[in-house]
């Protein structure tokens, strides 16, 4: 049993390493990674700004 998991252990290693390649499926995870900060970047700029305007309205 240990020598089947070793050479199983061994062979999974192996596939792993040479599969380097850039699959569609890494794209679409991509894609659903970023698509909330693409949507929330600019919602957060906006805060950001008023922010800074209200803060700077404060000390005048």
């Amino acid at each position: 049993m240990r020598e089947w998991w070793k050479t199983k252990n061994a062979k999974t290693r192996k596939q792993r390493k040479n599969k380097e390649d850039y699959t569609k499926k890494d794209l679409v995870l991509d894609i659903l990674f970023w698509i909330p900060e693409i949507i929330v970047l600019p919602i957060r700029l906006i805060i950001w700004l008023v922010r800074g305007i209200f803060k700077w309205i404060d000390v005048i």
